[in-house]
């Protein structure tokens, strides 16, 4: 929850500082952002590679860890496209772009300002947070409404990190090894999904 409450401060301090001025006209372009987005994805990579359980994990539990990660795109993209029919300013495409995202909102809302808009890139950034926080403070109604992996499955990305402390509580430690593999697998997908989403939907 902390985690999400400095991402949302972050977010407006920077729309604070860029309106008021104080930055020069240059550091407010295209490039400082691509840049970011490059050192992002560098730790991204550092973060998974230094991570030896990700590879004993497909070892142990073999194909059968790949079901729940693809239960999740599913049902995400299910949601995503049953609520875009309600929408009258996005377009299917661009809201599954948005949708997959997957939780991870800092990497997700940089490539769709990159290569879409800043507009899109910020109901990326909200809902990817909204994604994390309702998963925090619902879990243990999830657990008893859903299943012990519904947790998982709604955490999205982030059952690797942020969420893995609460799933791992509610679901059982039984559920770490599925919740880890899971966040690893779908923050790999989300850089390649997004762009190919919306490229697709230009």
């Amino acid at each position: 929850m902390k985690n999400s409450i400095y991402i949302v401060l972050a977010f407006f301090a920077g729309v604070f500082t860029a309106g008021s001025g104080f930055l020069p006209p240059e550091s407010l372009g295209s490039e400082p952002a691509k840049y970011s987005l490059y050192l992002l994805m560098f730790l991204v990579g550092l973060g998974i590679g230094a991570d030896r359980r990700s590879t004993e994990l497909i070892g142990i539990l073999g194909a059968k860890l790949l079901l729940v990660p693809l239960m999740t795109i599913a049902g995400t993209f299910s949601g995503v496209l049953a609520v875009s029919a309600l929408l009258k300013d996005i377009s299917a495409g661009e809201a599954l772009a948005v949708g997959a995202g997957f939780g991870y909102y800092s990497l997700s809302s940089i490539i769709i300002s990159q290569l879409h808009s800043e507009s899109l890139g910020v109901i990326a950034l909200l809902s990817n947070i909204i994604r994390e926080i309702l998963t925090l403070i619902t879990a243990p109604l999830m657990v008893m409404c859903f299943g012990r992996l519904s947790p998982v499955a709604a955490a999205g990305a982030t059952s690797m990190d942020t969420t893995l402390p609460v799933i791992t509580a509610v679901s059982g430690r039984q559920f770490t090894v599925i919740a880890l593999f899971h966040g690893i697998l779908l923050t790999i997908i989300v850089p390649v999904l997004v762009p190919l989403i919306l490229r697709l939907s230009i």
